[in-house]
């Protein structure tokens, strides 16, 4: 149940313990909702892979433009209503999505969708570092696996509706409304008053090597985790002809193993440090994306892709954290180059499957866990 629109009296931990939660878990069905219903959508307007793939990069390309507009919004307004304007827009994108009737139409909504996700995302991020200093310890991980919760809801709903043969124009609009009772219900409560965060010029206190290996971190990590997201159901579908009602459980299955990695990634963090985690993490999921490339099986790779999602948990969570914590600007920086691995990876992605095959994409995608095991290794300010 949502919790109450609550008076701006609240105390700033009553307001963050539950504006933060619902914040996440709206982004995650956003998001969910989206990547769900990618097949449909491709069906919809007869993309082929490679067409597929510009209409993916666009929303990479959507979310590197964004990092100029999401520093003037902070700056401008603060968090507070930054998360307001981005989420208004966020939900308007998502029904515009749903009703695109030809390809260009759907390449300027997703592209809509990049810029409007990055700039909420950035918001969302630096108001729960603002929470982790004053609470002083680790939560990103556990709001993060919120975040899944919600991709988690937004795909198994997606499947339900690709079931029923709801189309997603229909599928978004019966969203749209429950998505603005959750936002303007955060947005009343969160503690972040409209000119906290003024974000400065020229203000980053990060080492530039140490911020360089953060946001290679985020690269590759955007590259292979919206990777899975946006081509896994398509992989189901083409390699094992899957319904449209299983391709989604592709994403499912990645989610559900994420959210119980962050669920308990703050606790493991204390323990065993996130550089271990990041770095052990990534090797499992190479082993994971492998396995699902070479399963014999639809529902055999549904188990690859849970591994992977296990493995790659805790990945943003504290590289977030560890930008985050040095400023808005910080984290922004590190977020455009995450975005940019977002750019890259569908345009790579659908190169690799359009020239080799969606097999051959699936694998390449283990060889870049990989490589992410490696920079983590060397990252130390993943403390």
């Amino acid at each position: 149940m949502l919790p109450p629109v609550a008076p701006r009296s609240f105390s700033p931990t009553q307001a963050q313990q539950y504006a933060l939660p619902v914040l996440f878990v709206l982004f995650g069905l956003i998001i969910g909702s989206w990547a769900g219903r990618i097949p449909a959508l491709a069906e919809r307007v007869h993309v082929s892979h490679s067409a597929l793939s510009m209409v993916l990069l666009c929303r990479g390309l959507g979310a590197v433009i964004s990092y100029p507009i999401s520093l003037f919004l902070m700056g401008r307004f603060g968090i507070r209503r930054s998360i307001l304007f981005a989420g208004m827009a966020l939900v308007a994108v998502l029904v515009s999505i749903g009703m695109a009737p030809t390809a260009p139409r759907l390449m300027l909504s997703v592209l809509m969708l990049g810029i409007a996700a990055s700039i909420f995302d950035v918001a969302i991020n630096s108001a729960a570092t603002k929470w982790e200093k004053q609470r002083g310890k680790s939560e990103m991980s556990l709001l993060h696996g919120i975040w899944c919760a919600g991709g988690l809801a937004g795909a198994t709903l997606g499947s339900l509706m690709a079931s029923m043969k709801i189309v997603p124009a229909i599928h978004f609009l019966i969203l749209a409304g429950p998505l603005v009772l959750m936002l303007w219900s955060a947005y009343r409560m969160i503690d972040a008053d409209d000119g906290v965060e003024q974000v400065e010029k020229n203000s980053f206190t990060l080492p530039r090597d140490a911020l360089l290996l953060l946001g290679v971190l985020g690269f590759l990590g955007a590259m292979c985790e919206g990777s899975v997201i946006d081509w896994s159901g398509v992989f189901l579908k083409e390699h094992f002809r899957a319904s449209d009602g299983l391709a989604p459980l592709a994403l499912s299955s990645f989610s559900v193993m994420m959210l119980i990695s962050r669920l308990v990634g703050d606790t493991l963090k204390g323990r065993f440090g996130a550089q271990r985690l990041v770095a052990s993490g990534a090797a499992l999921a190479a082993a994971g994306l492998c396995f699902a490339a070479l399963a014999p099986s639809a529902y055999f790779a549904l188990s690859g892709f849970a591994i992977a999602g296990l493995g790659l948990a805790l990945l943003f969570p504290f590289v977030f954290s560890a930008a985050g914590a040095q400023g808005p600007v910080a984290l922004a920086t590190v977020a455009s180059m995450a975005y940019g691995g977002s750019l890259i990876g569908p345009l790579v992605i659908g190169a690799v499957a359009h020239f080799v095959g969606m097999q051959a994409a699936i694998a390449y995608l283990g060889g870049l866990a990989v490589a992410i095991a490696l920079v983590a290794s060397r990252t130390r300010l993943l403390k």
